[in-house]
């Protein structure tokens, strides 16, 4: 794996960001006197981050499966405690043989086909577990309650398990170092750009009552980032066309700030900033990979759309 180019490419690029970044807080602590103290425990965070995502990349298929595995369940496990999902406890075991079944149907090799990932019991899966969800209130002859809970519990397996799924099945593609890298960065860069857009020409509230910090400047800024990125990595798709490029920019743009508006509707209605604190400077799993939970389909069924997943 390590031969591959694209891997090599991205590994230098995010590792020069790194050294830049460090450097630059450094020269603006210590030269203009700048309080930077949040930026770098932002910056700590990534230095934890990075090389773990690195390091699942880079052992291959199986492991960077595991990976997705476990980001998922430390994903639902923060939405269950903060929905106080965890005090129906049936109803998150389900959840949780839900996402990793998910994990299985990407591992395993297709009989018929010959290609890894069970594909179609995938797009099925959604149907089985939620019957499973809504046969637990029937079970227990509950209902007090049982309507939140089983909506929670839906949720949650669709949300973290089978979108978030996708990113595991991207590993059973031909390209998949490139897609799955690519992924990842853009929906990072977009955050990122979003950010400092904001920052400098934010006038406009984009959802006040949703994401008060989050500005129309910076939605459109990280858009047209998103828009152009995928042009400057052409080399990452070299079986992509005009129109497959322009859709990757719109779909990192649209989808990244998606996810991240969804996660911050949910932490607004339940009155917290955070959905844990496993990261710091960034807080939970969750609060960190919110942007990939819809870009990340989005991006497989339009990659699988124009031939090159699962005939």
């Amino acid at each position: 794996m390590i031969e591959n180019e694209i891997f090599l490419l991205y590994v230098k690029l995010i590792g020069g960001l790194l050294i830049f970044v460090g450097l630059l807080l450094i020269l603006l602590d210590k030269v203009f006197h700048k309080n930077v103290s949040s930026v770098w425990r932002i910056y700590r965070g990534w230095l934890v981050m990075i090389p773990v995502f690195i390091i699942f990349v880079f052992f291959g298929r199986l492991v960077f499966i595991l990976g997705v595995l476990g980001i998922s369940i430390f994903s639902f496990a923060e939405f269950s405690r903060a929905t106080r999902l965890n005090a129906n406890p049936w109803i998150t075991y389900v959840v949780y043989l839900g996402i990793v079944a998910v994990a299985i149907l990407a591992i395993i090799r297709n009989p018929v086909t010959g290609y890894f990932g069970g594909y179609g019991m995938f797009m099925a899966l959604p149907v089985y577990v939620i019957g499973l969800i809504l046969f637990v209130p029937i079970f227990q002859n509950r209902h007090e309650g049982q309507l939140q809970a089983v909506a929670l519990g839906m949720m949650g397996f669709i949300y973290f398990g089978w979108m978030l799924g996708h990113l595991s099945f991207l590993a059973d593609s031909e390209y998949s170092i490139n897609y799955v890298l690519y992924l990842v960065f853009a929906v990072q860069i977009a955050d990122i750009s979003a950010y400092n857009f904001g920052k400098l020409f934010g006038r406009h509230k984009l959802r006040s009552n949703i994401s008060p910090n989050k500005t129309t400047e910076g939605a459109v800024g990280a858009l047209v980032v998103s828009l152009c990125l995928p042009w400057l990595f052409q080399s990452t798709f070299p079986e992509f066309g005009p129109l497959q490029i322009f859709l990757t920019g719109l779909i990192m743009g649209i989808g990244s700030q998606l996810g991240d508006l969804t996660i911050s509707l949910i932490k607004r209605d339940l009155d917290i900033k955070d959905m844990g604190t496993l990261i710091p400077g960034h807080g939970g799993i969750l609060d960190r990979i919110d942007s990939l939970i819809i870009a990340t389909p989005l991006f497989f069924h339009m990659i699988r759309y124009f031939g090159a997943l699962y005939p």
